[in-house]
Parts: structure tokens; sequence; C-alpha cells
């Protein structure tokens, strides 16, 4: 049974964004249109909305939605790099830019994608189904050390290098096809407490494979200046995040834009003359509420960051 979509941080995002009616917005992540509905209905018919996401999928449910959306409404389906280097090239300047980051509920709940470690599918990962990188071309061909630095770095697997030992020895027998067969591997690999332990053995893994084979961190250090590029002055760019790797990313790049003088402090006087070019609407990163995890277990790890431009890039 497919899971009912539910946007994570919705009332949070839409307050600090704080859409106004003929705004132009750009949700970086459409996936199943909860956000960019919400966008939709604040900037109103004079609005324009800007739909971006490289999952096809996406685009048949933007289609389906897309009488209730901003009638300017628009879709690229294209990567958020991808997307956003296009409406740079084409000149467009934006009031209000949201990147809901990772995977959305439907790639987790099709569970012939492979994304999710309680279904029994092949191997997958790809957010675009026509990229080369899967994750059965990662498990079954990478390098021991590559695989063991991609758990490590990219998942926080404490036990990378006995996991990515297993993963080399059983392929070696047979391809390893299924996510349950690499769950397996995985179980068998990690110590007993661990398999026990808070959370299932394979989660970390599975992200690091997902990360990996999609280059979301590679994605997101790009498209963050790409969506600050495109934003007016006020204009308001959100990140929502869902684990530390991103978040991480996107409070940096946020903080940096933030940063006025960078003078040593022993110095009199400001020489270096640089100003804030960001004020971060909340200092703190926003957190679900207990009642939306209890209702949406999903939302726990998720982060979200909000910044205004207060002037161009000064170079």
């Amino acid at each position: 049974m497919t899971i009912p979509h539910v946007p994570v941080l919705a009332g949070e995002a839409i307050e600090l964004l704080d859409p106004q009616p003929g705004q132009t917005a750009v949700d970086c992540t459409f996936g199943a249109g909860g956000h960019a509905r919400l966008l939709a209905g604040r900037i109103g018919a004079s609005g324009t909305l800007i739909a971006i996401d490289r999952d096809p999928v996406a685009a048949e449910r933007f289609a389906a939605l897309e009488p209730e959306l901003a009638p300017a409404a628009r879709f690229i389906r294209a990567s958020f790099v991808d997307g956003l280097a296009k409406l740079r090239d084409e000149g467009v300047r934006t009031d209000l830019v949201l990147m809901d980051l990772g995977m959305s509920s439907m790639q987790v709940d099709t569970w012939q994608r492979g994304f999710s470690y309680s279904y029994d599918a092949p191997l997958d990962m790809r957010m675009d189904p026509e990229l080369e990188l899967s994750a059965h071309k990662l498990v079954n061909e990478a390098e021991p050390r590559h695989l063991e630095t991609i758990f490590r770095d990219l998942g926080e697997e404490r036990y990378a290098r006995p996991i990515a030992r297993a993963i080399v020895r059983a392929r070696q027998k047979a391809p390893i096809e299924s996510t349950i067969a690499l769950v397996d591997v995985i179980s068998r690999a990690v110590p007993a407490p661990a398999r026990f332990a808070a959370g299932h053995p394979a989660k970390r893994v599975f992200q690091a494979l997902r990360i990996a084979v999609n280059d979301e961190l590679g994605q997101l250090d790009a498209a963050l200046p790409l969506a600050w590029d495109l934003l007016g002055n006020g204009g308001r760019l959100a990140a929502i995040s869902f684990h530390s790797l991103e978040d991480r990313r996107v409070k940096r790049f946020l903080a940096a834009r933030a940063q006025g003088c960078i003078c040593p402090p022993d110095l009199p006087i400001c020489a270096c003359g640089r100003e804030p070019e960001a004020e971060l609407v909340s200092r703190r990163a926003i957190a679900p509420t207990p009642g939306e995890t209890a209702a949406n277990p999903r939302a726990r790890s998720a982060r979200l960051r909000v910044a205004s431009k207060l002037r161009e890039d000064q170079g």
C-alpha cells in the first residue's frame, strides 16, 4: 500500500519563505508536489511557479496537478543543477527558491526502484532512470576500498570496512541482484549487537549508495550558488535537508553569505569592506515538531534553513 505523500516542514517553510501574490517561486525538487501546491496557493493567479525534478514520475505528477497550480506554472525535467542553470541562461529572476533534498516519498514507496531496504526489489536507486550508474553497478563492480569510502563518508557507517569486504566476497560467488540480498550481506557483516540496535542495520549503507548513485552532495554544492544567483534582492532561499551531510553544506553556504567583515580581530578599523549579502531568517535550523514526527516518522531527521538576500554577490 502506498503511503500518502506528506510534505515535510511545510508550514514552517511557507511561513519563513513568506510567498506573496505575483511572485515567482522555484521548487527545485517537485516530487509529489506537496510544497509546490502550497507555494502556488500563496503566489496566486498572478504568480509564476517553476518546478524542477529529474524523476519522470514527478513530471507525471506535475501534469496531474497543473490545473491546481499557478496559471504560469512550468515544469523542467532535469536535475536541480541543470534546471537552475537553464533558468540562469534564460535570464530568469526569482523571489523564492525551495530545495527539498533527498528522495521523495514516491521514490521510497515505489518498491520496484530499489530505494528501500524494506522491500525485495532490484538494486537500482536512480532518481533519473537514464543515469548510467546504478546501485547494482556500484555494489557489483566498485573496488573494495571505494565501497568502504562511500559507506564511511556518505553513510557515516561504523562498519564500512567489514561490510565492503563482505560484499566483495558475496559477489565473487554470484552478483548481488536485489535489495534483500544486499541487506542479508550487510546484516551478516556487522556484529550481532549492531544488528539489534536502534535502526535498521542496512540504513546507512542504503543512504550512502543512494547519495553516491545520484551524486547528491555534488549536486547540492553546485546548485546552492545557482539558486542564490537567481534571487533578486529580498528574495529567499529555503533548504530542507534530511541528514547532517546535506545540512552542514547548507549551513556553511548560508553562513558565508551572512558574514560581514573578515578582517583580523586586532585590526582597529575594517579594511576589507565586506558587507553581508544574506540575512539568516532563522539563526538555527528548524526541526519538525513532535506532532509532525508522530504523524510522519519520515520527517524526524529533517532540518530547514532559510536566508534572505540583501544584495547581489560582491564577487
